[in-house]
Order: C-alpha cells, then sequence, then structure tokens
C-alpha cells in the first residue's frame, strides 16, 4: 500500500472536521455560520479534504439490540503462523463474517481483535467456533464482553 503525504491542515479545516466529527449530519449553511465564513468557502473546503482523502465517509450508529445483537464482545485472535498469504486470506474472512462491526490487525501478542455483536451467549460462542478457531492459522482466542462503550474526542482535537 502506497501512502501520499497527508495534506496540511489550517485551523480552518481543523473547525471543520471537529463540528462533522461531533455531527455529521450539519447542513454546509449551519457549518458555515458556526465558523463565520461563506457558505461557498465552507463548501469549497469540504469538497477539498474529500478531495484530498482526509474526510473518508459518514458513519451511522445504530442501536445494535434493536436488531436483535445486544451483546458486544471483543473477540482477541492469536496465529500459530504468520505468512502473509495466510494473514491476508484471514483478515477477509474475518471482516466477512456476520456479526463483525470491526475487525483490527494489531501488534502484541494477538494479531486480530474483533468487535462483534451477537444476538446472546451461544450466539457469541457458535460465532467463535463457527468463524474463526474453524481456520488453520488460528492458534488461540479470547472473548472480552463488552459492558458499555463511548466514542472518544476527535483525534484531530488533540493535535492541536
Amino acid at each position: 500500500m502506497q501512502r501520499t503525504q497527508p495534506p496540511q491542515l489550517d485551523d480552518i479545516d481543523r473547525s471543520i472536521l471537529d463540528l462533522l466529527h461531533h455531527d455529521a449530519e450539519l447542513t454546509n449553511k449551519a457549518l458555515a455560520a458556526r465558523l463565520g465564513i461563506a457558505e461557498s468557502t465552507c463548501a469549497y473546503r469540504i469538497r477539498a479534504l474529500r478531495d484530498a482523502g482526509t474526510i473518508t465517509g459518514r458513519r451511522l450508529t445504530v442501536d445494535l439490540g434493536h436488531l436483535g445483537r445486544p451483546l458486544q464482545a471483543v473477540v482477541k485472535v492469536r496465529l500459530g503462523t504468520h505468512d502473509a498469504t495466510s494473514v491476508r486470506e484471514l483478515y477477509d474472512a474475518l471482516t466477512r463474517a456476520p456479526g463483525v462491526i470491526q475487525a483490527f490487525h494489531v501488534a502484541g501478542e494477538d494479531d486480530f481483535h474483533l468487535h462483534v455483536a451477537v444476538a446472546d451467549a451461544a450466539a457469541l460462542r457458535d460465532f467463535v467456533l463457527q468463524h474463526v478457531t474453524v481456520h488453520r492459522v488460528v492458534r488461540q482466542t479470547e472473548t472480552q464482553l463488552i459492558f458499555e462503550h463511548r466514542g472518544g474526542t476527535s483525534p484531530h482535537v488533540a493535535d492541536r
């Protein structure tokens, strides 16, 4: 994967990102008013942030309990072998497994952390047995229940 230099962000760009981080549904008009800039300037800045790849999408938050998946967990996965092909194939399979909200390829003792949502404890057990430990490269798993989670502050705010 080729990496490009990130664009230089000024205070207006950072303010736009901060406001959109907290409310991605803000209209251009409302955003411009809060920033004290022209609507056309605001629209241009947002388009430039998208074109540069700084803004990569919008996120919808859903109550997973309403979807019949009230139990969330982190499943830690450790591999027995680490050849590139096996890791890539496993990562692809894990991200396609039903109930996976996010899959992280991480450094340290574990190789992957999966944030999953399921119906109940039996469904969590079945998820691990049917979608994780069935892969020959998986050596060990550890599952941690999530009691509660909260979003954090936007990273760009901390970097100011």
